[in-house]
């Protein structure tokens, strides 16, 4: 019963992330990292994300003329979800990373997991909160937006993983007798489960970070 709903449930965000994905190129943002953040996050967060996208995401379209009605809370959300889909893609790119390679630390695999999908979602949320700062103050130069990335996302992306390795850490040692594997369509079903709570955790951070103007509401 577990696989199947796992099947259902991958399914779902593949399709999401489709129907995202075909309206942004047709559509095209005019921050281009959004491009990439609404079509990853539709991978975990599936239907939720595309009623984002159409309500919130849709309005910043290029080629779009639409009245930005965004109050506080949807660009809270936007802001999570920007800081999500780089978490998301280092994550999900650091699974196979240690399969394939059979890393392990202290002899347990899912402490490499831990490791390794946090330098990459670390590096890669960085990556794209630079893409998202830069095209914005290209006056203050490379370096300098650098640091501000790492300054505006750092708290929120380690919110980010405290909540999703929380949630792997309990599927690892307490809800199964054998854990799933990357090979198997229930690990990634967790994987869709932990990158939700994820992003419910890093939520209040990337809210405290717009408020306090460390970051820029998306």
């Amino acid at each position: 019963m577990l696989e199947i709903i796992s099947w259902i449930a991958l399914g779902i965000g593949f399709i999401s992330f489709i129907v995202v994905l075909a309206d942004v190129i047709k559509h095209p943002q005019m921050m281009a990292v959004m491009n990439i953040v609404w079509p990853i996050n539709s991978l975990f967060f599936g239907p939720i994300n595309i009623w984002a996208y159409y309500k919130w995401g849709r309005i910043k379209a290029k080629n779009l003329d639409n009245e930005d009605n965004r109050g506080t809370a949807a660009m809270n959300f936007m802001s999570t979800s920007h800081c999500s889909s780089g978490c998301a893609f280092g994550d999900i790119i650091g699974v196979p990373i240690v399969a394939i390679t059979g890393i392990t630390i202290a002899g347990a695999a899912i402490y490499a997991h831990f490791a390794v999908e946090f330098v990459l979602a670390y590096l890669f949320g960085i990556i794209f909160q630079f893409f998202a700062i830069y095209p914005m103050n290209k006056d203050k130069g490379i370096f300098e937006n650098f640091k501000d990335s790492i300054k505006a996302d750092s708290l929120s992306l380690i919110a980010f993983e405290v909540g999703m390795f929380g949630w792997m850490a309990i599927v690892h040692f307490l809800l199964f007798t054998n854990p799933p594997t990357p090979a198997d369509p229930s690990f990634w079903f967790m994987m869709q489960i932990a990158l939700i709570l994820g992003f419910i955790t890093s939520y209040p951070a990337n809210s405290w970070l717009v408020r306090k103007g460390i970051k820029e509401a998306m």
